[in-house]
């Protein structure tokens, strides 16, 4: 079973496992409901995956999650905001639709593995399987991935790992494949581009407009319209200190109708708390108490390596300040494109 999501990444893993002499059939999940004109929800690439299948000419067809996207993906980014976070939907949607919902489905249906367009590897060796970054690693989605243990990594295929994008164009180019330019998706696919992110949310929750407080001096020095859009870290649309630099959230509090901020200086942290239900390990946690691990913070940011010791990662260096209900993916130090797992940020 592949899952086609109407990109030219889905549609040549597609075409590399038929080549391969794998018995295929696409599959696209419908998730969204309401109007959407980016990412993988549109109607659009609903049809781009069935004409790549009819090109192929494998079977192809169309899952409707809808209700448990709803569940496990939309309401909880909804709810996240209210409270000041920044969620991370897709990997929620990995979490509980295309690795939850859709491995379930493959076995039910007696499918023996679930392959999808992700850039990364799977490895395996000696009874282990790993998660390893792709080898483009411009377009690495092993942090995506993180949340993946490793009974799943078992039942998973990944085969553009190994490509570069150029060389998944290329191919999809020489096989004539309708979406060899089509270009990559980069927004919430359920959020239309029009009313953006704050038009979904006011459908949807109350905005909460509130003061913009100097952390040092509790100086009232502004205000936002939208509490809710505001993101620790952010520097856009808080206003600039007496020497002409732009002001850096470090605090959001919903219930106070207040965001802290400060100089890039003062936002620096030293540690990040993780929440402790959130923790997934491939392998299993680590035995130590404080382990050095690879820390990624966000989809392309570098890497960092830094100290696990509980539940919180400890920085050799301060970092500039990171979101609650963001992903912490941790790597391997001895071998820095494998995942070790991933946890959520916490206040």
């Amino acid at each position: 079973m592949v899952a086609m999501s109407g990109g030219v990444d889905s549609s040549v893993a597609a075409l590399l496992l038929l080549e391969q002499g794998h018995d295929v059939t696409g599959v696209t999940l419908k998730l969204w409901d309401g109007p959407s004109d980016t990412g993988c929800c549109s109607v659009a690439d609903v049809d781009d995956a069935r004409r790549v299948a009819s090109q192929l000419g494998i079977d192809y067809h169309v899952a409707n999650m809808a209700d448990e996207f709803t569940a496990h993906v939309v309401e909880p980014y909804v709810d996240a905001h209210r409270l000041g976070h920044t969620p991370n939907p897709c990997i929620e949607c990995n979490r509980h639709l295309k690795f939850g919902s859709l491995l379930a489905m493959m076995d039910r249906l007696g499918f023996e593995a679930l392959a999808t367009g992700h850039h990364a590897r799977i490895r395996s060796r000696e009874n282990r399987v790993d998660l390893i970054r792709g080898v483009d690693h411009a377009k690495d989605q092993s942090y995506v991935l993180s949340m993946l243990s490793e009974e799943q990594l078992r039942q998973i295929s990944l085969p553009v790992g190994e490509m570069t994008k150029a060389e998944v164009r290329q191919l999809a180019l020489d096989r004539g494949l309708r979406t060899s330019m089509k270009p990559d998706s980069q927004d919430v696919c359920f959020i239309q581009s029009g009313p953006g992110r704050r038009g979904f949310l006011e459908e949807r929750s109350q905005i909460t407009p509130g003061e913009i407080i100097d952390a040092q001096s509790g100086e009232v020095v502004g205000a936002v319209d939208a509490l809710e859009l505001v993101t620790l870290g952010q520097r856009q649309g808080l206003g600039i200190d007496a020497e002409g630099v732009k002001r850096v959230a470090v605090r959001v509090d919903i219930a106070a109708k207040r965001v802290e901020v400060t100089t890039p200086e003062r936002s620096l942290i030293s540690e990040l708390p993780l929440f402790d239900e959130t923790f997934n390990w491939v392998h299993g946690p680590p035995q130590a108490e404080s382990t050095r691990v690879i820390a990624q913070l966000r989809a392309h940011a570098d890497p960092i390596i830094c100290t696990l010791q509980g539940s919180r990662l400890i920085f050799d260096q301060p970092i500039n300040p990171v979101a609650p209900g963001q992903t912490a993916a941790f790597y391997d130090v001895d071998d820095a494109d494998a995942v070790l797992g991933s946890a959520i940020v916490a206040l």
